[in-house]
């Protein structure tokens, strides 16, 4: 550092020790309170992420805590679906309003701003990001104690926005059995590691088919690669979510909050376990 620095590193491009390094993080509405924020991506699309989503959220609802979801997912949003939702996001001059679920459960999706769901949004990426983060900074979440964000598949704009922006405790991966998705898993991992985004768990969903005769799982998808990935990388906790035709019924009729998911108990310890970050 030179003798007459003057401490103003904006206009300096020297590299010294004595630069700060600065914050990217973006502070919610001024009127929200949230404890703890937690990623659930996937490296591709298909993989049930949505649905992993909906059913932490309602696990972790129906132990006590406050919950809400973002569904940053913005071309395809499918959360107000799963939870028979169709009410639309109000606001005012002084932000914007979540949506209740049945069980009380906050929620923004952009399915929610639409005249009909099933209209398309074709956007740009920094269009994409930009309405995201308005679901952070404009959005008044309600005395939060976990907030889950379903993220689009992949390693896009949208996942580097929120790791960058919002003070993420850690994220939950979604995979499934083949080779292929091993793969890309790998790419979520490393990328959280290169943002130094904690993963929190690995869910591995259709893992398995129970015989509904004699109970013996099948893994018609292949063997579950869900453990030898946990322990390659670190990973403190697995699920392995069955392939259940009941899950897909709830989904369809609105009803996700009524399945049992207690197979995602030990992920959801470590999501409680997580430290939360600050602003």
């Amino acid at each position: 550092m030179s003798d007459n620095c003057s401490h103003d590193c904006s206009s300096c491009g020297k590299d010294c020790s004595s630069r700060k390094q600065e914050s990217m993080l973006k502070a919610p509405h001024k009127a929200s309170s949230i404890k703890k924020v937690i990623g659930v991506v996937s490296g591709k699309g298909g993989v049930g992420k949505s649905l992993t989503t909906s059913l932490l959220a309602s696990f972790a609802q129906k132990q006590g805590l406050s919950v809400g979801i973002m569904d940053a997912d913005i071309t395809g949003p499918s959360i107000p679906k799963m939870f028979g939702v169709k009410d639309r996001m109000t606001g005012d001059e002084n932000g914007i309003n979540t949506v209740l679920s049945p069980s009380g459960m906050q929620m923004v999706s952009m399915n929610l701003l639409l005249d009909e769901e099933t209209s398309p949004v074709i956007w740009r990426g920094m269009v994409i990001s930009g309405t995201v983060m308005q679901f952070w900074t404009d959005v008044i979440w309600k005395d939060v104690d976990l907030l889950f964000i379903d993220m689009p598949p992949g390693t896009g704009d949208v996942p580097l926005t929120v790791f960058q922006s919002i003070p993420i405790s850690g994220i939950v991966i979604v995979s499934t059995p083949q080779d292929l998705v091993k793969m890309v898993v790998e790419k979520a991992v490393n990328m959280a590691a290169m943002m130094n985004v904690p993963v929190l768990g690995l869910v591995e969903n259709m893992s398995y088919l129970a015989c509904p005769d004699c109970g013996k799982k099948i893994e018609i998808f292949g063997h579950s690669k869900a453990k030898s990935i946990a322990s390659e990388y670190g990973i403190p906790a697995i699920a392995q979510m069955p392939l259940d035709p009941n899950i897909s019924t709830l989904a369809d009729e609105g009803r996700i909050e009524d399945y049992d998911a207690q197979a995602l108990a030990d992920v959801f310890a470590q999501i409680q376990n997580a430290p939360t970050r600050k602003i």
